[in-house]
């Protein structure tokens, strides 16, 4: 099941001011990491920045692409030191350190594009989705992102192939490595939608080969939760990549665009496929409850059976129970092995009669 809590950001934000920056999320003992990488077609540099005064808005005729990735949104004294350098709206601050903010997309002046996402970890271990809330900001020329504190950095596979010099992001712009670190994010999407879908398989078979269990209709319950809150996670990305398309911004490039529309494609892609999967766990409900409900008629069926025969017998047993005087029968020293017999008869033409009506 997806691991998601509530931190109740209503009641830390009651009263304040808008744009104060309160930190909504789970408790981090770490300090934030930051590094600032600069690249372009011939050159690259990665360094882990000490002092912040090194993370500065660039000018706008620069080289090179400044990109900062800070590790942590926990310290407000950090975030708030990083919005000063790059000139953010302490709204947009205010959201980046909110992780109960819904993904969304937010563009202030033309200057800066606010991308606000969530990326879904699938820990094999817990067997859960974890959530981490992701924040991207696109200026001219550079791109500040804010992740939550974790064991690794998401966006490494990026720095890396930054190092290697491969690929396109060393040659384009701050606008093309606003799609690079999204369709990081989506490529786990898709990862997660593929395991779930093993997971659905799995089930089907063990509900078509009736070998579920309560633990089963537990489980695609789980499931069936995880795909609405997944869902809920990944829809809003369509609209938002949808407002970059039709944004005529200065900071997205012409040649960015065609890249943009795939992403929207593998978006569309993921939504389907979930929809598709809640209908398939909606389905396999109802068939898991067929199952057990034939299950449940056979058996009522089988009681009614046995009892449709042992009625008359049982009758019959009572009839003769009576200690009447007057009953002849009783005297009689073969009456018992007729009464036996008449009862067997009984039972016998039953089954007969139930078998060739098909009730057996």
């Amino acid at each position: 099941m997806s691991k998601h809590k509530r931190y109740r950001s209503a009641e830390k934000t009651l009263g304040s001011s808008p744009g104060t920056l309160t930190y909504v999320g789970e408790e981090i003992e770490h300090a934030t990491k930051i590094k600032r990488i600069d690249y372009n077609e011939k050159e690259y540099h990665v360094d882990d920045v000490s002092k912040l005064s090194t993370c500065r808005l660039p000018d706008p005729g620069a080289p090179l692409v400044n990109w900062i990735d800070v590790d942590g949104i926990h310290e407000k004294q950090v975030v708030s030191a990083v919005g000063q350098q790059y000139h953010l709206h302490p709204l947009l601050l205010e959201d980046v350190m909110n992780t109960e903010q819904k993904p969304k997309i937010d563009l202030y002046d033309d200057t800066v594009v606010y991308v606000t996402l969530k990326m879904l970890h699938h820990s094999r271990t817990k067997q859960e989705i974890d959530v981490e809330h992701v924040s991207l900001v696109l200026g001219k020329n550079y791109l500040v992102s804010f992740q939550e504190e974790r064991t690794h950095d998401i966006f490494e596979p990026v720095i890396e192939r930054i190092k290697a010099s491969s690929g396109k992001t060393r040659r384009n712009g701050a606008d093309y490595l606003l799609y690079s670190l999204m369709d990081v994010m989506v490529d786990h999407y898709l990862l997660i939608t593929e395991r779930i879908g093993e997971k659905m398989d799995e089930l089907e078979e063990q509900i078509v080969q009736e070998k579920a269990t309560q633990q089963t209709l537990a489980t695609l319950y789980k499931l069936k939760r995880e795909l609405t809150f997944i869902r809920r996670t990944i829809y809003p990305l369509r609209d938002m990549i949808g407002v970059l398309l039709r944004e005529e911004s200065d900071l997205i490039q012409h040649t960015t665009l065609p890249y943009l529309r795939d992403l929207a494609d593998h978006v569309n892609q993921i939504i389907e496929s979930l929809d598709s999967y809640r209908e398939l766990v909606s389905g396999l409900m109802d068939v898991y409850y067929s199952i057990v409900n034939n299950r449940m008629n056979s058996v009522m069926k089988t009681l009614t059976i046995v009892s449709a025969i042992f009625i008359p017998l049982t009758f019959i047993a009572g009839i003769y129970g009576m200690n009447f005087d007057n009953m002849p029968e009783l005297r009689t020293k073969t009456g018992y092995f007729w009464v036996i017999f008449a009862m067997a008869l009984i039972a016998v033409g039953e089954v007969i009669y139930f078998r060739r009506r098909g009730w057996m």
